[in-house]
């Protein structure tokens, strides 16, 4: 059984790998093998053959180290994947030129979706906490400038930003789910028109009345303008929740 004081010492862990390379170095040689090295590497391994190729010999080859050496300065995989998964995130998008709340907040969803859909890897690495590395606290930060100056309260800004960033992540792994092999007919990807059609002839109108009403709408529906950096499944939700937003600060 896991206790509290196990679980504030994997944080503590977890938070000494992925700031190490933000504190203020020793006096001394340092070791010319260091976690950031190690995690560029991992995301090199993992872009290159994704993330069931990363492992620490793996790694330790593309570094020429050995093993051992890695695990003195990562000790376990779980918490090599933490950081490779922070060092992947990059640093947020720049949303000082946004007209407003709105437009930063699509900016920031923007960056964030183009992110996963870059390393759709990502969207596989275990969350055991809430993530304390110096890029993810960065991505939260940025969000959370635009919310804050909407009008939201401390609480109700992180609140919108949690409820923001599992709507792009959610998308993205029902998108990179869809994409995969399992939707592939004799190795040509079907799209999402060619997987509505065939499922429109099993609806039976009266057992599924709504799924038939809204299949028949998109048969019909004239194709939507481009232009947009989000999918419109996306877009939607987003805009939806800023609407949202826009009428509780009002309503304050």
């Amino acid at each position: 059984m896991t206790t509290r004081d196990d679980e504030d010492l994997d944080l503590q862990r977890s938070l000494t790998l992925l700031w190490s390379g933000h504190r203020r170095g020793k006096r001394g040689p340092r070791s010319r093998l260091s976690v950031e090295l190690i995690a560029q590497a991992a995301v090199r391994v993992a872009d290159a053959d994704g993330l069931e190729a990363l492992s620490m010999q793996r790694i330790a080859t593309e570094l020429g180290y050995s093993t051992m050496s890695l695990y003195n300065h990562v000790p376990s995989k779980d918490l090599l994947l933490e950081v490779v998964a922070d060092v992947a995130a990059g640093t947020p998008p720049d949303l000082g030129g946004a007209a407003d709340f709105r437009e930063a907040v699509r900016l920031w969803v923007a960056a964030l979706w183009a992110g996963f859909q870059a390393r759709p890897w990502i969207l596989r690495v275990p969350l055991d906490h809430t993530p304390v590395g110096p890029n993810q606290l960065a991505w939260l930060d940025r969000l959370l400038r635009p919310l804050l100056a909407a009008g939201l309260a401390g609480g109700e800004a992180r609140a919108a930003a949690l409820h923001l960033t599992a709507l792009v992540r959610g998308t993205a792994q029902i998108s990179a789910s869809i994409a995969g092999e399992h939707k592939r007919a004799n190795g040509i990807p079907r799209t999402d028109a060619d997987l509505t059609h065939l499922v429109a002839e099993f609806l039976d109108p009266e057992q599924y009345p709504a799924l038939t009403a809204v299949h028949a709408a998109e048969l019909t529906a004239p194709e939507r303008a481009g232009g947009d950096a989000l999918p419109f499944e996306l877009g939607f939700g987003v805009d939806r929740f800023l609407d949202g937003v826009e009428a509780w600060v009002a309503a304050k």
